[in-house]
């Protein structure tokens, strides 16, 4: 049987769960925090009293802050471009209606209240320019993104499991940085968004682990290949307007972690996490090559650390097109 039929009955096995992940990792509609329950009741008298008292609040918040902030929302707004990726997944059917789509839709829905949050927030504060960031997000949407990872189930698993933690991590960040520059409000929003990323993390991240039960060489090589390759963020094709080819993701990334909200360390603590979570040094059965994978993911940790430490970031920011320099100090 080849690799492609494997893996897919994997998935065909693992599908009968489908209804249990649902239950435990996402929450009914009518249970769920909506973006209106942290943004200014336009229905209220006191609407435009708290819409002022939001933009008094945000002219407390730093360049860099508001950069890293909008590759943020731009990122969560790029949702259909993710949703079409992972429902082309081996496995998750489309037209069927099965239950993988079924999680696939569902975990759409919670992720789309983010950007919908976010992009609110942004429009209110009169910090950053929206037509400009509406504009990337149109480009990023666009032009599409190839994560090195195919239709390849395994692969796109262990690319979600790392990639709703680093979302965790950057948008809890946020949600501290806001806090010490006196933005509870916004604060909250962004806690609230880290703890949506954290569950979904901790969903994606069964599904690998319910596939190493099952199929562990196969998955010890995904999980290798992805790692050797690098995670490659969805924000890494960021562009501004009239730009072809863009540094914008790199930009991006030196604001970030200027500010300390996502850093080279931070990608390493999150594959050393993974790594422990799978407990990849304790899985059996496994072929001598997927031997080989192994000791190379155990070593990996290590060897990224060194590199990261030997990081320079500039420290002048660069003058970005959404936010600009007068509107912000």
């Amino acid at each position: 049987m080849s690799i492609k039929n494997i893996r897919l009955e994997v998935m065909q096995f693992l599908e009968k769960n489908v209804d249990s992940f649902v239950d435990q990792y996402l929450i009914p509609v009518e249970k769920i925090w909506q973006p209106t329950d942290f943004l200014p009741n336009s229905q209220s008298d006191t609407f435009f009293d708290e819409v002022i008292e939001l933009r008094e609040i945000a002219k407390e918040l730093p360049y860099d802050f508001w950069v890293t902030l909008v590759g943020d929302t731009i990122t969560e707004e790029a949702l259909p471009t993710y949703e079409s990726w992972l429902m082309d997944v081996e496995g998750i059917d489309n037209v069927e209606r099965n239950g993988w789509s079924k999680w696939i839709r569902q975990w759409t829905s919670e992720e789309n209240r983010h950007g919908d949050l976010l992009n609110k927030y942004l429009y209110l504060s009169g910090r950053v320019n929206m037509r400009e960031v509406e504009m990337t997000t149109q480009h990023l949407i666009s032009d599409g993104f190839d994560i090195g990872t195919g239709r390849d189930p395994y692969k796109n698993f262990v690319y979600t499991s790392f990639q709703e933690l680093a979302t965790y991590v950057s948008h809890n960040r946020v949600a501290q940085m806001a806090k010490k520059y006196g933005d509870n409000k916004l604060s909250k929003m962004c806690k609230m968004i880290a703890g949506d990323e954290m569950r979904h993390h901790h969903a994606y991240s069964e599904f690998v682990n319910r596939i190493f039960q099952i199929d562990p060489s196969e998955m010890m090589l995904a999980f290798q290949y992805m790692m050797k390759a690098k995670i490659v963020m969805p924000a890494h094709f960021l562009r501004e307007s009239g730009e072809k080819i863009s540094s914008a993701f790199e930009q991006f990334s030196d604001s970030a972690q200027r500010i300390g909200v996502y850093t080279a360390a931070d990608y390493v603590d999150i594959m050393q996490k993974l790594i422990e979570k799978w407990e990849i040094d304790k899985i059996g059965g496994l072929t001598d090559e997927a031997e080989k994978a192994r000791d190379y993911l155990m070593k990996l940790p290590a060897r990224m650390a060194r590199i990261s430490e030997r990081l320079v970031i500039p420290q002048e920011s660069h003058i970005f097109k959404w936010v600009e320099p007068a509107l912000v100090r």
